[in-house]
């Protein structure tokens, strides 16, 4: 490769149900979004923009990314009991020594997880 890669702009989340997605990431997550109309919407973290896409549209298979993204939150027990109010299931929680994680899906079936590093 001539060119050294500059950073990741986006990651890209497969959906079956757009409405059902786009409401997941903006109702219950309370992620943003400049156009959640936008017909494939790019949800801004901070630092890695989320896009939610189709991929039956250009001819694609759908198939939920099974590596969790690691969202990060200042309190991980305090976000996952808000989203556990708002009817988010977790499947699990993880202390590492590091840091802690609680991992959960989304409604398309993309793994997701909260994460706190604590430890230098």
């Amino acid at each position: 490769m001539n060119n050294a890669v500059e950073r990741t702009d986006f990651v890209s989340i497969p959906v079956q149900d757009m409405a059902r997605a786009r409401a997941f990431y903006r109702d219950v997550l309370e992620m943003h979004s400049p156009d959640w109309e936008a017909g494939w919407p790019e949800i801004e973290t901070g630092n890695v923009s989320f896009y939610l896409v189709d991929p039956t549209v250009t001819g694609g298979e759908f198939r939920p990314n099974a590596a969790a993204v690691a969202l990060r939150v200042p309190d991980v027990a305090a976000a996952k009991r808000e989203l556990e109010e708002r009817g988010v299931e977790f499947a699990g929680e993880h202390d590492t020594g590091v840091c802690k994680m609680a991992f959960f899906f989304d409604t398309e079936g993309n793994a997701l997880m909260l994460h706190r590093r604590y430890a230098p």
